[in-house]
């Protein structure tokens, strides 16, 4: 809202400085600025109304040290991030930007689904929440409107290199690379980008060569049932991951600047060129929601680093989850993902697994047995006995050793 206004101060009035909210980088932090602001300043009200509405976390006894000293914590705290999400994009973001819509859409509605399951089990006293069908149901609808927008909305376009025999049969400008004469335009496209990969692209209706000629009319298919796939997994990750304090808040904070960073160079059309990956345009707009995600992440750490003063329940988890995994998805780097967030794949994994061999285990020797000492991963080294803040300082680096090979892979090839 603030960029049309100042847009038009600036034509009408021509005031000095009213400029500068053209340019994304300014915007951005800004955005980071101010989500930082509602998110610390701010959030401390809210924790204490939660507070005061005995809005606290019912904690199960899993034998771990200091776990029932978690009793009571205020949960529902995830309203604070996606206050500081949608508060900053709505002020800083150009909203008609089909993207920013998306993403808007996006954290309101995986919001609203935690927010059910958080209330079911505060007020209702259910420690299940949610049935896991509504809240698959509900990650799929989202993956569906995601994916289908993707698919037709005319704005949404990658600029595609095509290469020419020679410069003389080309329709539109040509340029040259070494011996390559090409010209690039937009087009609607299910290409993708992919890690280690010789020309880093890879295109979901290839998927179906094997139907031969007009493979590519069930494109929308595959590309559908990828997005559903992520968007799942990616939202069940997160909220799997935030099992203690500050370990899903920081590692989304470390994910959001690397998506911040993809973003900046993937609608860049300099960058993209120099990095040699597709360029998306209009999608740079993206970093802007991705900074007020960073800071509504770091800003909420205030309260939620260990000792907790707040939790973000599913309201939170599932909400940065859906909105890690659209994002990926916008920026057409989510085959990344299994990299980037190797935290809360491994987590995942760790739960699958653990469940798996004590099913297995059960049914072939009578007996259920665990491989790790309890699951999720992280619960695993607090039953060996290290402290809840080692595991997520250790947690955090490897999210950065990961994040620095995602930015990498654009290059690696």
């Amino acid at each position: 809202m603030l960029y049309y206004l100042f847009l038009w101060l600036d034509k009408q009035f021509d005031i000095p400085g009213a400029g500068v909210f053209q340019y994304i980088s300014f915007r951005t932090g800004m955005a980071v600025i101010l989500s930082l602001i509602i998110t610390t300043v701010y959030g401390n009200r809210l924790i204490s109304f939660l507070r005061a509405q005995q809005v606290g976390e019912t904690v199960r006894n899993l034998g771990l040290e200091g776990q029932m000293q978690k009793q009571g914590t205020p949960t529902m705290g995830g309203i604070i991030i996606l206050l500081g999400i949608l508060i900053p994009t709505l002020l800083f973001a150009r909203l008609e930007n089909v993207y920013i819509i998306l993403m808007l859409i996006t954290t309101i509605w995986m919001g609203i689904i935690g927010f059910i399951d958080d209330y079911i089990k505060v007020f209702k006293k259910d420690k299940e929440g949610l049935a896991g069908r509504f809240k698959i149901m509900g990650q799929v609808g989202l993956a569906l409107i995601i994916g289908w927008t993707m698919y037709f909305n005319p704005n949404i376009v990658v600029r595609q290199r095509v290469t020419l025999p020679t410069a003389s049969v080309a329709p539109l400008e040509v340029q040259k690379r070494g011996d390559e004469y090409y010209f690039t335009q937009n087009l609607k496209s299910t290409k993708t980008n992919i890690p280690f990969y010789k020309n880093n692209e890879f295109d979901y209706a290839k998927v179906l060569t094997y139907f031969g000629d007009g493979y590519e009319k069930y494109a929308l298919v595959v590309f559908l049932l990828f997005v559903i796939v992520i968007v799942t997994a990616v939202s069940n990750g997160a909220n799997i991951t935030d099992g203690i304090d500050g370990l899903a808040t920081g590692t989304s904070a470390i994910i959001g600047i690397t998506l911040a960073v993809l973003a900046y160079v993937s609608g860049n059309n300099i960058m993209a060129d120099y990095l040699n990956i597709m360029y998306i345009p209009n999608s740079g707009e993206l970093v802007i929601f991705a900074g007020a995600f960073v800071g509504a992440c770091v800003g909420f750490l205030w309260y939620n680093s260990f000792p907790a003063q707040v939790f973000m329940g599913d309201t939170g988890s599932l909400a940065i989850g859906g909105i890690i995994a659209a994002f990926a998805i916008m920026i057409r780097k989510e085959l990344l993902i299994p990299v980037l967030c190797g935290v809360f794949l491994v987590e995942n994994i760790s739960v699958m697994v653990q469940v798996g061999w004590f099913k297995y285990t059960r049914k072939r020797f009578g007996e259920g047995r665990r491989l790790l000492l309890m699951s999720p991963l992280h619960h695993h080294y607090q039953k060996k006995g290290y402290h809840e803040s080692k595991i997520v300082t250790r947690f955090w680096i490897v999210g950065i050793i990961l994040a620095i090979i995602t930015i990498v892979t654009l290059k690696l090839r």
